[in-house]
């Protein structure tokens, strides 16, 4: 195993962990059931990648096939949901806590997702186009996250805060563009990484969000 591809799966799985959590907390704030937290956090760390692997024609998908990803999820899952059990006093106090820890593994989740979808894409023979490799880099970044909130009832957090699907894109552009440029694998996997975690970093530190159009008493003004 080449040192890049150590760094992916180790990258890989703490982005599984990271999401995961996310997943899970997000289940218990909906008041899910165990099994409700178990699905919700392995669709969150996994349906990104199973989404990819649908689009290029790569069935079953791998996560299916590497039950390492699989068993990973499951097992943070589990231990939010024992953890959140036996805190249930301090679960508030503790999952800020948790929150803050997490945003950093997320960004690492999220740059290793994005890059590891865009080279999906190339290897499976789709590197002469640039806008299926982003895109598909794209949607494992944050496709899991997209499950995870229509599952849960709630408008994907990509669509309201903080350039999330910004940050994969500008990942996925800069891995593709310095491969078909003829750099190391290893140096455009940096690059990209390092792309966006900057950008999520920046982007919860400073809350930037695209501009939206806020309309009050929209509902008034429709019965009118």
């Amino acid at each position: 195993m080449s040192v890049t591809e150590i760094v992916l799966l180790i990258t890989e799985l703490i982005g599984t962990v990271a999401f995961s959590v996310s997943g899970s907390l997000t289940a218990i704030d909906r008041g899910l059931d165990a099994f409700g937290v178990l699905f919700i956090g392995c669709i969150t760390a996994t349906g990104g990648g199973i989404l990819r692997d649908v689009l290029i024609g790569q069935t079953p998908p791998a996560i299916f096939l590497n039950l390492y990803v699989l068993g990973t999820a499951a097992l943070t899952s589990v231990t939010v949901f024992v953890i959140a059990y036996c805190k249930r006093k301090t679960y508030h106090t503790l999952r800020d806590h948790i929150e803050a820890v997490n945003g950093i593994f997320d960004a690492v989740g999220l740059a290793a997702f994005s890059v590891m979808g865009t080279e999906g894409a190339i290897a499976a023979g789709y590197g002469d186009n640039p806008v299926l490799a982003i895109c598909i880099g794209m949607l494992t970044g944050v496709g899991g996250g997209i499950l995870r909130d229509m599952m849960t009832d709630s408008t994907p957090y990509v669509f309201r805060k903080h350039i999330y699907a910004l940050a994969s894109i500008a990942g996925s552009v800069i891995y593709y563009a310095a491969g078909r440029a003829g750099a190391e694998t290893a140096v455009s996997t940096f690059a990209a990484m390092t792309a966006v975690v900057a950008i999520r970093l920046l982007a919860a530190r400073f809350r930037w969000s695209l501009p939206r159009v806020r309309i009050d008493n929209l509902d008034t003004d429709r019965r009118l």
